[in-house]
């Protein structure tokens, strides 16, 4: 139920995926549903919370690994996240980003959730890039935390340009774009 969830979302959005779209896609009943959700509110928040469960060990797995050159765990983030991109012919993007750009039609409760999903990334993020300065891979006067912020608030663009032309090329711009912005 919760990956169909997260496919249907990421797909259409919240605001115009119906549960019971969803629950026919899974071959679920409506009973069977509300056994373990009181509302699709509270479906929603499962599913917010279980893709970033999926997405912070894609990230982790990445960022955490220890590199043999530099920024090594970042450009196999970039590849991986444009496979999947790719694999989806541009059809699906970031739910967290999708459900954003949809705020003032969710449920109040997914503003502070989406916050705090963008803040667990940014720290991840900020993390790795402190360990990049401290293998000199990366300026030592770069404000890791703020660069991780930036990061973030491009990424989603580009993940968006990537599903409107249909095309990879956003993502490794931007991505290519940041690596640069790095070293000076």
């Amino acid at each position: 139920m919760l990956r169909g969830g997260i496919e249907a979302l990421t797909e259409a959005g919240y605001s115009s995926v119906g549960l019971d779209t969803i629950l026919k896609r899974e071959s679920i009943p409506k009973g069977s549903f509300y056994y373990y959700f009181d509302s699709k509110e509270a479906f929603g928040q499962e599913l917010i919370e279980s893709y970033n469960r999926f997405f912070k060990n894609k990230l982790s797995k990445h960022l955490l690994s220890r590199p043999s050159s530099g920024l090594e765990g970042f450009h196999n983030f970039v590849a991986d996240a444009i496979s999947g991109i790719e694999k989806y012919q541009f059809q699906r993007g970031c739910l967290v980003g999708n459900l954003g750009q949809e705020l003032n039609t969710l449920p109040p409760s997914f503003r502070v959730q989406l916050a705090d999903v963008f803040k667990q990334w940014c720290d991840l993020l900020a993390h790795y890039l402190r360990q990049e300065q401290a293998y000199g891979h990366i300026s030592q006067s770069l404000n890791c935390h703020q660069y991780s912020e930036l990061f973030w608030i491009g990424w989603e663009g580009a993940v968006l340009h990537c599903k409107l032309q249909k095309d990879s090329a956003p993502i490794q711009s931007f991505a290519d774009y940041f690596v640069s912005t790095l070293t000076e």
